[in-house]
């Protein structure tokens, strides 16, 4: 698990595909919160497309690559929880917090990723290095 929060927080935009209500395929940027509780946490707002497709198909898969070309692929079901905790923590990045001011804005929401895996992965020629989180 601390391979992976390392990864997602040494590379800040990541990109997080969902299957769009339309069945097409669609990837966006995002950024990962933090690990609490063994879980990877994440936020949105529930007037985005995003929000809409992942309760449609909570199935999603986030990836990034480093600057020295190295990448990683995680995977797993999103659980909305409106989990007052994790929205306050939430609130300590400023782009957050400057989006949605405080942890009870009615748009802002939160959720973490079960059945979680990671595969992180580098041009070495070394094999890929899976995580279950």
């Amino acid at each position: 698990m601390n391979e992976v929060v390392k990864f997602l927080n040494d590379n800040p935009v990541q990109y997080l595909a969902t299957v769009g209500r339309d069945g097409k395929a669609k990837c966006r940027p995002f950024m990962f919160c933090f690990e609490k509780d063994g879980k990877l946490w994440f936020c949105t707002n529930n007037t985005k497309d995003v929000y809409h497709d992942m309760q449609a198909n909570p199935n999603v898969e986030v990836s990034v690559a480093s600057a020295d070309y190295a990448w990683i692929r995680l995977h797993g079901e999103v659980v909305f929880e409106d989990n007052k905790e994790v929205k306050e923590l939430c609130m300590n990045n400023p782009i957050v917090k400057g989006q949605y001011e405080t942890a009870d804005n009615p748009i802002f929401v939160v959720f973490y990723l079960k059945n979680a895996e990671a595969v992180i992965a580098d041009f070495s020629g070394q094999p890929p290095k899976t995580y279950r989180v």
